[in-house]
């Protein structure tokens, strides 16, 4: 199912079931309506900042379609991806903790459409609802472990391993399209060069596990590609999947 394009800065008109956003749609009809005059639908286009580390964050934003990577950062040169963000998630976790700011910056590195609501918005919302609060705190939770499932990847597991999991996330959030970016961003996500992300690319093209273009990768075989995760995949989505009935 492909998603309308809505206008940036349009007050919601949609109703909760038709947001595009799974957070939103499972909310209780009094939690989402506490939400629902604060957003703003927004474009997303590729390399849109979300958050930017330990800067105050003004927005939460709740992803329709696209792709948002969570990166941290110790220098121009020192950065790696810990999590990703679609349709399943929200930004501005560090909020919902009593916090103001993150450490991590998130950027767009699919492009796609969503929603945003004001900081204030939100915290006020949360304040007015127990049940909102904590339901949103759930999905922070699931990112958590998402992200304890990227620090193993990314300390046991070999980069074509590391691709296969990070292809299978995607592929997750994708709708049933492709996968949109280049060799280089793969190895800036993963944390590895350049020239072994195109070999481990090659050789899963070569198998019939993917159909790569420039700048686009489908997933054609995902059986296989999950038994090249070889266990990487599947810990955090299972856990997903128990809170919030469905996959990301």
């Amino acid at each position: 199912m492909r998603h309308a394009r809505a206008p940036s800065g349009k007050r919601l008109a949609s109703t909760q079931k038709t947001t595009g956003n799974k957070i939103l749609a499972g909310l209780s009809a009094s939690d989402f309506a506490l939400l629902q005059a604060g957003l703003s639908a927004i474009d997303l286009p590729v390399r849109r900042q979300l958050e930017i580390r330990n800067r105050k964050i003004e927005h939460v934003y709740f992803l329709k379609s696209g792709l948002a990577s969570v990166v941290v950062s110790a220098g121009a040169h020192q950065s790696i991806e810990v999590g990703i963000i679609g349709s399943e998630g929200m930004t501005g976790l560090a909020l919902l903790l009593e916090s103001d700011r993150a450490m991590h910056e998130t950027f767009i590195q699919s492009a796609g459409h969503g929603w945003r609501i004001t900081a204030d918005g939100l915290r006020l919302a949360m304040n007015k609802s127990m049940t909102l609060h904590r339901q949103l705190l759930r999905y922070a939770y699931t990112l958590f472990t998402q992200l304890e499932f990227t620090a193993l990847a990314n300390g046991r597991y070999n980069t074509e391993e590391r691709l296969a999991r990070w292809l299978l996330m995607a592929d997750d959030r994708a709708d049933g399209g492709a996968i949109n970016l280049t060799h280089e961003f793969l190895g800036i996500m993963l944390g590895a060069r350049r020239p072994a992300v195109t070999n481990a690319l090659n050789e899963f093209q070569k198998r019939g596990v993917l159909k790569t273009q420039r700048g686009s990768i489908s997933v054609q075989d995902r059986e296989a590609l999950e038994a090249s995760a070889n266990g990487s995949y599947g810990g955090a989505e299972t856990e997903y999947r128990r809170l919030f009935g469905e996959a990301p």
